[in-house]
């Protein structure tokens, strides 16, 4: 009898050491998941075959100096396969394969000198954050006339796998495994499919692999703070890092559907780096190829 006790016992309490790690892991995953199902509102804008185009003012921070130029942000949703993380090309023919991701297109331009630069980083977050709680895959080019990098987040069981290429030694050509956290990245991502919401307080985050390559950060999974003010028609949340000397402000559309309408990167060097909304647009610009379509950059009001 004491035996079964005993044996009794000790099956109690891995089964509530095992519960408890269970409801440690949901309430994580509940803390970054959709707050409720997707609306009607949300498919008619998302689902309408038009991609959401928008310009901003760019104050960038480089080589110690404010430098002119201008970001896009192209959203839009696409199907994604979850085994191959990439778009699909028929995916009817997928079946549980196909995912709708939430696809951020940040197109960067600015000139330092007598020379470009030019960042394009793309994230896909599935829009169904209740079963698909991690952002799939996330990369970053970097072109100047120095040379180019490549870096790419591919999601795991468990982890990030990260990818790095680049033509500068301090960098090199880097492959290793990130533990499964917030991506900088992907925050707007997030804030476009959860009602402007974003987790509050401590988080495990990964910067943002532009900082990463300007002040020759290692990428990791690291720990900030996200905080929020709310106006009137805006929420304004502050990314915060601990170990490191950055900041990051977004301030957001309270109302649907819900646009970023500036941001700032604070990285203490005495300079803050600012976009600011010029216009926004709703366009099917894949299709969009002809000299006449030029007459959409000017509603944008890009630079020439």
């Amino acid at each position: 009898m004491n035996t079964f006790l005993k044996a009794l016992s000790c099956i109690s309490i891995i089964t509530l050491i095992s519960c408890q790690s269970d409801k440690k892991l949901s309430k994580d995953l509940d803390s970054i998941k959709s707050s409720a199902p997707l609306t009607k509102e949300f498919n008619e804008y998302w689902y309408s075959g038009k991609a959401e185009l928008s310009s901003y003012k760019l104050e960038q921070s480089r080589y110690g100096e404010i430098r002119n130029g201008e970001v896009v942000l192209v959203f839009v949703t696409e199907p994604f396969s979850i085994k191959k993380q990439v778009k699909l090309d028929d995916p009817e023919k997928a079946g549980k394969d196909n995912i709708s991701v939430m696809k951020l297109n940040q197109v960067r331009k600015f000139t330092t000198g007598i020379y470009d630069y030019s960042i394009v980083s793309s994230t896909f977050t599935p829009v169904d954050l209740d079963h698909h709680p991690h952002t799939l895959k996330s990369n970053t080019s970097i072109q100047e006339w120095c040379g180019h990098t490549f870096t790419q987040f591919n999601l795991g069981e468990n982890n990030y796998h990260m990818k790095q290429f680049s033509y500068f030694e301090v960098d090199g050509d880097t492959e290793k495994d990130i533990p499964v956290a917030l991506l900088e990245e992907e925050l707007m991502t997030r804030l476009r499919i959860n009602k402007a919401q974003l987790p509050l307080g401590e988080v495990d985050i990964i910067f943002s692999t532009v900082y990463s390559r300007f002040f020759y950060k290692k990428l990791e999974a690291t720990k900030a703070t996200i905080s929020k003010t709310e106006s009137e028609d805006v929420i304004k949340y502050t990314i915060q890092y601990a170990k490191y000397d950055r900041k990051v402000t977004i301030d957001v559309q309270k109302a649907f559907p819900y646009k970023i309408q500036s941001w700032t990167e604070d990285d203490g060097d005495g300079l803050i780096t600012k976009a600011t909304l010029k216009k926004s647009i709703n366009e099917p610009y894949w299709n969009q190829k002809k000299t006449s379509d030029e007459a959409k950059r000017e509603e944008l009001e890009l630079q020439k």
